[in-house]
Order: C-alpha cells, then structure tokens, then sequence
C-alpha cells in the first residue's frame, strides 16, 4: 500500500483538521492509497490470508454459525487490502482478519450521505462561509477524482472500543468509511469525529451526559 497524495483531500483535510463549536470539536481526514504491495506488505497480505483459511477450516468442522461473507474467496482481497490500509494508518495497532471482517459493512452512497448530512452539518455550515461550493459536494468531487464514485465500493467500518484505534478520549460520535475501487486499485479512507471540548477543562469523562444520537441535535435548524 502507498500513500497518495492529493491537492483536493488535502484541502478538505486542512478545513476539517479541527472545527471548533465550543463545547466539542469535529475532526474528519481524508487519507488515499494505492493498493499495490509495498515492503512487508505481502508478508502481511499473506498472514491476513492464512488467519482467514485457518478460521474458514475450523468453522468447517464444527457447529458454529457461517463465518462472514468477507472470508469467502469473492472478498478476501477485498477484505485484506481494507485492513492492509488501516494497518498502514496505525501502524502500532495489531488488526485481526477473523475479528475486523465482523465490523466492515457495505454501504450506498445515499446512506453514507444520510449519515453525512445528519453528523457533519455543523462543519458544513462553518465549511460555507468561507468557500462557496457546498462541503458534501467538494468532498464527492475530491472522492469522484480519486476513486471514481460509479465505480466505488463504500464500506463503514463500526468496530467496538477496544478494536477502534481511532477512537478518541471523548468521543461522542465517530464514523469511519473506505471508497474501493477494484479496477484502479486504490482506497480511500474518510473517518470523522465529533470530541467533548469539557474534558480539556476538568470534567471527568464519568462525569459527562453525552445526550442519545436523536438528541444532540435538537434545536438545529436541519
């Protein structure tokens, strides 16, 4: 996997490296890679593999419930190349195949929109008064130009805490999604979050009542 580098990502990254709203702050990143192997990438590939095969071959021979549809040979490379990035993203963290293929789901681009619209309207709105093209419009641009949207696969990626290295301390929401293309071979990352600003000033984290997903935003004129 290697790193991409482009202008227009970066542009959304430089606006949304910290949106300030007072009492929380909302983080997104756009991060492109080419899915060609690169140093110890085949070594890893290979590994992801055979955890794979082996979890496959136990399941087999015992009763438990059908293994995932990303184990199965149609999307393996799929499910490998998705890990392989965010292997490359955090370096540090140690991703398990059997594990991970449990917490990737495929999404449409209506519902990454929906999900979109609904948790990063804030950051649209800070987005519009300094540019004039709207941010989900900017941002499909920048993604059309990358991967090709037609062609993409979206997948989200909902891990639980322990298995979430992007999750931060004070996390009241998060989202992280991957645009596949096959037939370029490239991926790209797009993972967004909303921080509590309360705990920088002294409020324990047990301390804070984070309202339910339909209530943080009423009174929001959506």
């Amino acid at each position: 996997m290697k790193y991409l580098e482009y202008t227009p990502l970066d542009r959304i990254n430089d606006s949304l490296s910290q949106v300030n709203l007072g009492e929380r702050t909302i983080k997104g990143c756009l991060e492109a890679y080419s899915c060609k192997h690169t140093g110890t990438d085949k070594k890893l590939s290979l590994s992801l593999e055979n955890e794979i095969l082996d979890y496959l071959g136990k399941s087999s021979d015992t009763d438990s419930s059908s293994p995932g549809e990303y184990l199965y040979t149609s999307s393996r490379k799929t499910l490998i190349y998705l890990l392989l990035t965010l292997y490359h993203m955090y370096p540090d963290y140690d991703f398990s195949a059997v594990q991970a293929h449990q917490f990737f789901t495929e999404e449409s681009w209506d519902c990454f929109k929906q999900i979109f619209d609904t948790y990063m309207f804030e950051a649209s709105k800070e987005w519009l008064e300094a540019n004039e093209c709207p941010l989900l419009e900017t941002l499909y641009k920048a993604l059309d130009e990358v991967v090709k949207l037609a062609e993409c696969e979206i997948y989200s990626y909902n891990a639980e805490a322990d298995a979430d290295p992007f999750l931060e301390r004070g996390a009241i929401w998060s989202y992280h999604f991957f645009f596949y293309n096959r037939r370029l071979k490239r991926v790209v990352s797009f993972r967004f979050s909303c921080l509590s600003n309360l705990l920088g000033e002294g409020f324990p984290i047990d301390e804070l009542s984070f309202e339910e997903d339909g209530d943080i935003f009423d009174g929001m004129d959506i």
